[in-house]
């Protein structure tokens, strides 16, 4: 183990103490003879403070050689650190510098000195650096951040600089470490994550895409379907109208030119019976027009065009009681009546086919249909007490009623509408249209109704 060298105040304690004994010596030489005894006695005591002082010399020089050593290993330290040091002033100066950072920002240490260190750092940096230099001498926390520097003919490097403020106030010594590895992994984990999530939204498109194409296959499927159900239920819808037409337009055709045929005067006839055929003969031209009428509300009534939705519904429902016996209602405000030949025509089908619906299946003893005005919207709802019926499994279904639900469906879509329907056992069946409320007249008169019943 190296001996400590003395402290400085030993040193001068030393030194005072041979100043003493010399000073001693004069007064000696100058002063009273003395005896032989005393001579010998202050000789033995020059000479061994002689050789205190020699050996405290040779403590001294040996004190000096181990702080040499000390400073050089300090200096092979300091230079060849893995960290790069720099002393920096308040203003950003560099007083000094290792080695290590001076190869770590690619500038030779002597012409380091003097320059601001600030310059070293890349100009996007700077302002960063200097609130970062600042905070440095505010307080004595130790300060850190990360940099980029940017030497000429120098790849980009990162450092992560920690520096604090020296007791003196003056300067501060700052430790840099080179994290460009770092960086530059953390900037490709980066991108890493970008393409990870450009990959997962790309795979979600496609899975999108894949889910369209198969909902467009399925909807061109549903449409060959619905289109092939609409081809049989108009063949279906030809062949009740010509057997109709056979059956009872026809023959009372037949009937009218029979009874007209013996309208010819006979010397047997009298006046009663000629009257009793001419009303028989008008009661069969009455059916036969009764008859075509029926036929011309079903197919395009008239009225609709004329006068509007709710005396065609109120024409259709009369006629509905007449021939089902289910008692009828219809409740809807007045303005309903303005609204376009289109929407129009839209709800008064979608009345007809449930209504037909409720005459055909429900087994119900009363309808009602109301025509409500909403913020948005101008809701149809017919309701019925008959029997319930599995909705999902009805359009599961291949038929006509199956081709019915979803003709009301798709004519409401045709006019931006909404179509839902409800059964539930015991209370019914419930079917609600909604179209959108676009005329300006509908919306001025959308909270006056009238009420009618049928």
């Amino acid at each position: 183990m190296q001996k400590k060298p003395p402290s400085s105040a030993k040193a001068a304690q030393l030194r005072s103490r041979a100043e003493a004994q010399l000073r001693e010596q004069k007064k000696l030489k100058a002063g009273i003879a003395k005896t032989g005894a005393d001579s010998r006695r202050l000789l033995h005591e020059l000479q061994v403070h002689q050789i205190e002082l020699e050996m405290q010399n040779a403590e001294l020089r040996q004190a000096r050689d181990e702080l040499e050593v000390a400073l050089e290993n300090y200096t092979d330290l300091y230079d060849f650190a893995p960290s790069g040091y720099f002393t920096l002033a308040a203003t950003g100066a560099i007083l000094q510098a290792n080695l290590t950072g001076a190869t770590l920002v690619g500038i030779e240490r002597s012409r380091l000195v003097g320059q601001s260190f600030g310059r070293l750092v890349s100009a996007e940096f700077r302002p960063a650096f200097s609130t970062f230099l600042e905070q440095v001498f505010a307080g004595e926390a130790k300060q850190s951040g990360d940099f980029e520097f940017a030497g000429k003919g120098q790849p980009l490097r990162f450092v992560n600089i920690e520096a604090q403020r020296s007791p003196n106030l003056q300067e501060c010594r700052a430790a840099l470490v080179d994290i460009t590895a770092r960086k530059v992994a953390e900037a490709a984990q980066v991108r890493l994550e970008v393409m990870t999530a450009s990959n997962r939204k790309l795979e979600q498109e496609i899975i999108r895409r894949k889910a369209l194409e198969q909902a467009l296959k399925t909807s061109e499927q549903q449409l060959r379907q619905l289109s092939h159900e609409i081809l049989l239920a108009q063949e279906v819808e030809r062949k009740r109208i010509s057997r109709e037409l056979h059956d009872t337009v026809l023959q009372t055709l037949v009937g009218i030119s029979v009874h007209l045929a013996s309208l010819t005067p006979k010397p047997a006839d009298n006046p009663t019976s000629l009257r009793r055929k001419i009303a028989q003969t008008q009661q069969l031209v009455e059916k036969s027009l009764a008859m075509v009428h029926r036929f011309a509300v079903e197919l395009r009534p008239t009225v609709l065009d004329d006068l509007g939705l709710i005396p065609a519904l109120h024409t259709f429902m009369k006629d509905f009681m007449k021939r089902t016996g289910v008692r009828a209602s219809l409740t809807a405000y007045a303005a309903v009546n303005q609204l376009p030949i289109d929407q129009s025509a839209v709800l008064y089908r979608v009345a007809l086919e449930a209504l037909n619906n409720v005459g055909i299946h429900a087994q119900a003893s009363a309808v009602e249909v109301q025509i409500k005005k909403l913020p948005d919207w101008i809701c149809l709802t017919i309701t019925d007490d008959g029997k319930s019926f599995d909705v999902k499994r009805i359009l599961r279904t291949k038929g006509n009623g199956r081709l019915g639900l979803l003709g009301m469906r798709e004519r409401l879509q045709m006019v931006g509408g909404k179509f839902s329907i409800k059964s539930t056992p015991g209370h019914g069946t419930a079917v609600t249209a909604q179209i959108p409320a676009t005329i300006e007249a509908a919306k001025k008169n959308g909270n006056r109704s009238s009420a009618t019943k049928s």
